[in-house]
């Protein structure tokens, strides 16, 4: 009897097993057999990594008779498939610089610029007209095409207006700037960007300003990559806010408030429909979040790391800094970049259960790197540091580069003139 009552009891849990787990075997089961990239998910993160892991320098710019630190750094987007691409480097010493992506030979620079640099971006339409801001309240477009050292465009802000932050929407249609804060007045400053070839030279004033949202300098602005409407900017206030500027005000236009509890120093946009935002902050910490939960009793924080540099173990080399961070779409992998005032590389992924090492680039810089572009085409790396290298990175590529690495981090009044990171910097909350 005891043996008939065993029997029936495990014949019931059976049953009550597949009862419950039978929905979600099949589940798994349809997820395999209908998404076709289903079996490459692990393989493809796996991989991913083992290749950034594997960057080796394939390219150096031959060093300028006027060195200076490279402050950021675009790419364009090639017209037609096989043609030329471009690079531009902002420098310390006033001037935007251009090469070609594939050899890094110096093209041209320009020097047309009253203050600081604040960054460059390439147009998305158009891959020969690349934008520039400076810290007199202007921002400039090139046509890399041409060796004349006039803008094509001038985008002019309101008399006080210092901008330290600019970024131009996927659809090429505005231009926003950051400012610094005079008085007690913060900004985004807007511009429409139709036409700029078709008046050149001719001087745009702004749209119209957002004043509200942020109470301090506004360090970084970044807009979607696919949504031309939805900008996100990040202040010393420790806020990132996100807009949605087809609304009619500014009130209406704030999508979402996140506090870093930290002043700002880089942002982005990352996961599926990138719907996620990230930031880093100027002691080195780290901020994610997913605005697809705004809607949701779901929180919204992804990750928070007070400072990044204790909760990564970079062995002997380290890690002093952050740089940014990249979303790779392949892997649907956020990324960080960050190193060593010597100028190794750390590369750093990013999951919901922390951040992990995937490797360390030696050998390229001798000083701190301050800027990175990440290519997805062809998984390359460009990367500009204080010893004034313009380095390509590509997985296992060979240097067929003469010029040899040099020591040439710069030791002038340029220091005291650009933003560098401060790792005794004080957490600033609102």
């Amino acid at each position: 009897l005891s043996l008939q009552q065993d029997v029936i009891a495990g014949f019931l849990y059976a049953i009550l097993i597949l009862a419950v787990f039978h929905p979600v075997v099949d589940l798994i089961d349809n997820f395999n057999l209908t998404y076709k990239y289903a079996p490459l998910i692990i393989i493809t993160v796996e991989k991913v990594e083992e290749q950034l892991a594997g960057l080796r320098i394939a390219r150096r710019c031959v060093p300028s008779e006027d060195p200076a630190y490279l402050l950021d750094i675009d790419t364009s987007t090639a017209a037609q498939p096989g043609s030329s691409r471009f690079v531009a480097v902002s420098c310390s010493n006033e001037s935007v610089r251009v090469y070609d992506r594939e050899t890094l030979h110096f093209l041209r620079e320009y020097r047309g610029h009253p203050g600081l640099l604040r960054g460059v971006r390439f147009a998305h339409t158009c891959d020969s007209l690349v934008f520039s801001a400076c810290s007199r309240g202007t921002v400039r477009c090139w046509d890399v095409r041409s060796a004349s050292q006039k803008p094509v465009q001038v985008f002019s802000g309101y008399p006080s207006n210092v901008f330290i932050s600019f970024d131009v929407s996927c659809s090429d249609l505005i231009v926003c700037a950051g400012t610094e804060k005079v008085e007690k007045d913060t900004f985004l400053v807007f511009w429409d960007a139709r036409g700029v070839t078709d008046c050149a030279s001719a001087t745009k004033e702004p749209l119209g300003v957002y004043s509200e949202s942020h109470n301090d300098d506004i360090t970084k602005i970044c807009f979607h990559p696919v949504e031309p409407n939805l900008v996100v900017s990040g202040s010393t206030d420790g806020l990132v806010n996100v807009f949605d500027i087809n609304k009619d005000n500014e009130d209406d236009a704030l999508v979402s408030t996140c506090n870093s509890d930290s002043s700002v120093s880089s942002l982005g946009w990352s996961g599926e429909d990138y719907k996620q935002v990230y930031c880093m902050t100027h002691d080195e910490g780290f901020c994610w979040w997913d605005m697809a939960q705004l809607d949701t009793e779901e929180p919204i924080t992804l990750l928070h790391v007070l400072d990044v540099r204790e909760s990564v173990c970079a062995e002997n080399h380290g890690l002093y800094y952050l740089v940014g961070g990249w979303y790779h779409e392949k892997a649907g992998k956020l990324f960080l970049l960050g190193g060593t005032s010597t100028g190794n590389i750390h590369l750093i992924s990013c999951g919901t259960d922390g951040l992990s090492l995937v490797g360390t680039l030696c050998g390229g810089h001798s000083a701190t790197v301050r800027s990175f572009c990440w290519s997805p085409t062809d998984e390359s790396l460009l990367t500009g540091g204080e010893d004034a290298q313009l380095l390509l990175w590509k997985p296992g590529a060979v240097e067929r580069s003469l010029t040899k690495k040099a020591s040439l981090k710069i030791s002038s009044s340029v220091q005291k003139r650009v933003r560098v990171h401060n790792t005794s910097l004080k957490s600033r909350k609102k």
